[in-house]
């Protein structure tokens, strides 16, 4: 297999590459790393090789015949190079949010609907980092009782946004003055992610991590809304979620869905202090619930906390287990 990292000099390039190279199951005959010219010539190391990166071109993907690419480098190269990639048969999987609504491109998640994959045209849909480890916990709930209306708070980590604010969290520490955000993040709370929809009031990540939702889970009618807060936390987002089902449950049985579900390891013993938590779900593959409890004031209410890390599967993990599933 050929395969081409775009972007692989960037946060998620680097999960992509870390993953990819502790994986047993994948075999990389030729591996491709690839970013702006900025980074062009820089020298990184793979399975004990050391690769050079390469500018992307308009001709790469013709001259290099590569089976599959992952693109983590933005939109505006996604919306340019993924037509390129797929029209000389390369499968892409994209990571920025250019494809994700797009009709006929499918949104994976492959706990979730792999299945649909099989409808690419060339270029598959990575979600985005909040929806994916929502769905994970939704759609084992959505098949026992359906789900009725979904209310999320996200508290998301610096890394979502890159080395940038990491930087800004670290060097505020110090009282340095924040160069990404437009507010300090250290010792603070951030309720804007992305920026502002005018006619709305709700910030592009909110609409994402809503109209994602619906098109994984297929419920283009699903009644939802979200508020997405950054927070100082180096990595791992953290999901309150507000759940109204349309059937009947019982916490042990509810308790008992989510341990089985794939995907997804419960943590939900408040005797013993247990619950997800990002320090503790760093650096892991699965994603994390507990905090399950009745919401009394509507009927078949749930409560859940749902932990991943962000860079994981929250982005590149899921991608390269897609890219495992439709090899």
């Amino acid at each position: 297999m050929k395969l081409a990292i775009i972007g692989a000099t960037g946060v998620v390039g680097n999960t992509f590459i870390n993953i990819l190279e502790q994986d047993l199951h994948i075999f990389i005959d030729q591996l491709y790393l690839l970013s702006s010219s900025r980074s062009a010539g820089k020298k990184i190391m793979f399975k004990g090789k050391e690769h050079t990166i390469l500018e992307l071109t308009e001709t790469f993907f013709e001259e290099n015949k590569i089976d599959y690419a992952l693109f983590c480098a933005g939109g505006k190269i996604s919306l340019k190079y993924a037509p390129i990639a797929a029209k000389n048969n390369c499968i892409v999987i994209d990571n920025s949010s250019a494809w994700r609504m797009e009709s006929g491109v499918p949104l994976i998640v492959p706990e979730v609907n792999i299945d649909a994959a099989n409808g690419h045209k060339g270029i598959i849909a990575n979600p985005n980092c909040a929806a994916i480890q929502g769905v994970v916990a939704l759609k084992p709930l959505h098949d026992a009782y359906t789900l009725k209306r979904v209310v999320y708070s996200t508290y998301q980590a610096v890394s979502g946004a890159g080395q940038g604010a990491l930087d800004d969290l670290r060097d505020g520490i110090n009282g340095a003055a924040p160069k990404t955000f437009a507010h300090p993040i250290a010792f603070n709370l951030i309720p804007q992610i992305d920026l502002f929809d005018n006619e709305t009031g709700y910030t592009k990540e909110e609409l994402k991590i809503i109209e994602e939702t619906q098109k994984i889970l297929g419920l283009n009618a699903l009644k939802m809304t979200a508020t997405a807060v950054r927070v100082p936390v180096i990595n791992g987002h953290s999901i309150s979620a507000n759940i109204e089902f349309e059937k009947s449950f019982t916490l042990e049985e509810v308790r008992d869905v989510l341990a089985k579900a794939p995907g997804l390891v419960l943590q939900d013993d408040i005797s013993d202090s247990l619950y997800p938590m990002p320090l503790a779900c760093s650096g892991k593959d699965e994603v994390f619930v507990g905090r399950i409890r009745r919401d009394p004031s509507v009927e078949n209410g749930l409560n859940i906390f749902i932990v991943a890390d962000n860079l994981k599967k929250g982005a590149a993990l899921n991608a390269v287990q897609i890219l495992k599933q439709i090899m």
